[in-house]
């Protein structure tokens, strides 16, 4: 067996601009390049860091990579196998090692089902490929393992009975019950009040180890992927820009779009001096296309070569890659 659980080579995701009925017909048709050529490895029990703006990819990239999405092209590789080429039959039966935690506590947990049922349901769907099924001791188990205890008081309860940081723990229940290999953690404290998040990350970084699953932790926070990646990847418009080390991508910074983030973060001391640097110019368009630095626009150490050549990601230093032609 691989040690890299998960291996996507060259995947993409484009949508179709949606155009009236006369341009549809005398124009070529356009597309939104959401998730553009991205290749990168997560080997078994690392959390990988994905970064980036609102709109820039990630949870199109999260979703594609389970294939609650379809890609345009590429391959997503579990274990070896190209999940992209799996039939229904042997995706269902894959969907039990790859799971995901959404953002929205209060929206993707279903108001009319009790927690109980909500945790067992999916032990019920794979009954055949789960070992010693014990439904209700499994339940109380997983609840106790995500300190919503004691047990007997949340079971019979509904999602509107609970707190947002409990509904939250619920979610990570449901995704960790099937001791799954691969999970997408979808930006999963963003809509938590800031005094729990720490209870949350700490958690899931808690049955993270117990279980030895690997991690896609995305998040628009590099604070917050710093403090649970093993690595982060940084993202702009579709593209990884920058990748490496949690430590190194935040410590020392190669591509200007990771700097910019990075000083865009309030210092620890309010009299620590801190280099800011404003991101002026347009958001290009996400058009899918061929050539030129997707941040040109607004990169400060621009040149003409960027508008013309597209950077890819290569080394710099040991394990760190960056898509710029001027990193430093």
């Amino acid at each position: 067996m691989t040690k890299d659980i998960i291996e996507i080579k060259h995947l993409k995701k484009y949508f179709p601009l949606r155009k009236g009925f006369l341009s549809s017909i005398l124009a070529k048709e356009e597309y939104i390049a959401a998730v553009d050529d991205v290749s990168f490895k997560i080997t078994k029990g690392e959390i990988l860091g994905l970064v980036g703006e609102s709109g820039c990819g990630k949870t199109t990239l999260g979703r594609t990579i389970l294939r609650l999405i379809e890609p345009t092209s590429g391959s997503v590789y579990f274990e070896g196998k190209d999940i992209i080429k799996a039939d229904s039959e042997d995706l269902r039966n894959l969907r039990r090692y790859m799971q995901i935690i959404f953002q929205d506590p209060y929206d993707s947990l279903n108001p009319k089902t009790t927690i109980f049922d909500m945790i067992a349901e999916p032990l019920l769907i794979h009954r055949k490929e789960v070992k010693n099924f014990k439904v209700e001791e499994k339940v109380i188990r997983t609840l106790r393992s995500v300190d919503l205890t004691p047990p007997e008081d949340f079971i019979y309860k509904y999602p509107h009975e609970l707190s947002g940081g409990q509904r939250q723990r619920v979610a990570v229940a449901r995704a960790f019950i099937l001791k799954p290999k691969f999970i997408v953690a979808d930006e999963p404290v963003s809509m938590l009040d800031v005094s729990i998040r720490v209870n949350i990350l700490d958690l899931i970084s808690k049955l993270k180890k117990a279980s030895q699953a690997s991690l896609l932790f995305i998040t628009h926070d590099l604070t917050i992927a710093n403090y649970i990646s093993d690595r982060i990847a940084v993202m702009h418009l579709g593209k990884i820009v920058e990748i490496g080390k949690a430590d190194e991508v935040t410590n020392d910074p190669k591509h200007p779009y990771t700097k910019a983030l990075l000083s865009a973060i309030l210092p620890l001391e309010p009299k620590q001096k801190k280099r800011k640097i404003l991101i002026k110019g347009e958001v290009f368009s996400q058009k899918a296309i061929s050539k030129g630095c997707k941040f040109y626009s607004r990169c400060y150490i621009r040149k003409k070569c960027c508008e013309k050549k597209e950077p890819m990601l290569e080394k710099v230093g040991k394990e760190r890659l960056v898509a710029c032609h001027f990193a430093n």
